[in-house]
């Protein structure tokens, strides 16, 4: 009995992550929040999808983000809906990628805009699992110095008391490997992120290597800086930035007290704090 007891609610627990509703997209020009200083111009065809806590340039061809772009809010990095891994395909995208072509292929579905990010309402946060918002990662990089990164967001966003936008991206083209059941999934070579505070208009951008065979990349974030305009030419896109934007230099960036991060996180969130 004990047995089929916990079979119904492992049961119970993947229905719930997989049999959530999906909104459709909003028009894009809702989504002039996530990119405040104008759309960005790609060099690859991209189809604009519009969710309400963020923006992705989808490559249908290749069945990942151009980019994603986003806006976290103070009040939003403190989010404390639980995560649900609530992984399905995006059903405004025909024939896109689904979770199972992800299975057996040792990486990770890595977000591009991050569910710690988008755990401020429990739409949002399924929102964070389509797979129109994920990347093929290692996990070395995913769960590593990539997620360190994430997580240094938050802290600026809370600890600065100011808004930033996010522009994750990644470089992938001729060479690179393919995944999922009709290996049509590209695996990029390469990730990006760029960072912007919209109050102060400071910019900071980040590159990280994705080769086999893959090492730890260590949690020394200013190692993987890189400049705008490099990131931009390699990824073939074009951002844009506040009239005031200024690129500081690396290991300038923002502070972040990461144990004060996970005590306000406790402190508002409780048991859904972790």
């Amino acid at each position: 009995m004990k047995k089929f007891l916990t079979a119904i609610a492992l049961m119970a627990i993947a229905f719930t992550a997989n049999a959530w509703d999906q909104r459709a997209p909003l028009p894009v020009q809702q989504c002039q929040v996530h990119s405040p200083y104008g759309f960005a111009a790609t060099q690859r065809q991209a189809q604009p999808i519009c969710r309400e806590a963020y923006l992705v340039a989808y490559d249908a061809p290749v069945k990942i983000p151009v980019y994603v772009a986003y806006t976290l809010l103070p009040q939003n990095a403190l989010g404390c809906w639980p995560r649900t891994n609530a992984f399905v395909a995006d059903a405004s995208v025909p024939n896109g990628a689904r979770p199972d072509d992800y299975a057996g292929t040792g990486y990770d579905k890595g977000h591009a805009a991050p569910d710690g990010d988008l755990s401020w309402s429990q739409i949002v946060e399924y929102e964070s699992f389509l797979m129109t918002n994920m990347y093929p990662q290692h996990g070395s990089l995913n769960r590593g110095i990539w997620k360190l990164l994430e997580t240094s967001v938050r802290g600026w966003a809370v600890q600065t008391n100011q808004s930033y936008t996010i522009y994750v991206g990644a470089m992938y083209g001729a060479g690179d490997e393919y995944i999922g059941k009709n290996k049509d999934i590209i695996v990029p070579h390469a990730y990006y992120k760029i960072v912007i505070n919209n109050a102060t208009g400071e910019v900071a951008g980040w590159r990280f290597p994705h080769t086999k065979p893959y090492v730890n990349l260590g949690n020394d974030l200013t190692k993987f800086r890189a400049m705008i305009s490099a990131i931009q030419s390699e990824a073939g896109v074009q951002f844009h930035y506040p009239a005031n934007a200024r690129e500081i230099t690396p290991g300038t960036e923002w502070a972040v007290d990461f144990g004060a991060l996970t005590n306000a996180k406790r402190a508002r969130c409780g048991k859904n704090a972790e």
